[in-house]
């Protein structure tokens, strides 16, 4: 279906041909605009073209405020069951404590139980370089705790001064 705006009425179609459905749906074939156009004015009702880029142009005969208004009831549904699936991101240092880390994961099992993607990342700085491998473990060692309602999306990477890992909820 075409956007609500860009639909041509009445005497904005400019085509020579045009095929004609009629309200019911049956198809009224293949005629000039202008006819067309004295035949939705006999039924008191527009013509509307719904599939501009047919050849010909295919436009229909019927109540265009109706069919604005059911168009718009589509959308507007289909907006309705559309999930928006945010990434939360949690950050974790290489030196933190234990019970620090149990807060964290249990932020992380909350965000994942509401349906949405945790971004675990380790930000390094100075020395804490050197260890990096060693940290690369406790990343690991968090995506194994939150194993049972999680799955790895995205493996632990290392990107410059930083790691981090995807988890995405499991599917059931």
């Amino acid at each position: 279906m075409s956007d609500i705006s860009e639909l041509f009425i009445n005497e904005q179609i400019r085509d020579k041909e045009v095929r004609v459905v009629a309200e019911d749906g049956s198809q009224l074939g293949i005629m000039s605009a202008k006819d067309a156009m004295k035949l939705a004015k006999e039924a008191e009702l527009d013509l509307v073209k719904i599939a501009p880029m047919a050849k010909p142009p295919v436009c229909k005969i019927i109540d265009y405020g109706k069919y604005r208004y059911e168009l718009a009831r589509k959308e507007k549904e289909a907006r309705k069951k559309q999930k928006v699936i945010e990434i939360k991101e949690i950050q974790i240092r290489p030196n933190i404590d234990t019970n620090d880390l149990v807060r964290k994961v249990s932020d992380a099992k909350k965000f994942l139980e509401k349906g949405n993607k945790v971004k675990m990342s380790m930000r390094f700085r100075g020395r804490e370089m050197a260890y990096m491998e060693k940290s690369k473990k406790l990343l690991d060692q968090c995506a194994e705790e939150l194993s049972d309602i999680a799955v790895i999306e995205k493996p632990a990477k290392i990107e410059g001064r930083s790691i981090s890992l995807v988890l995405a909820e499991k599917r059931s």
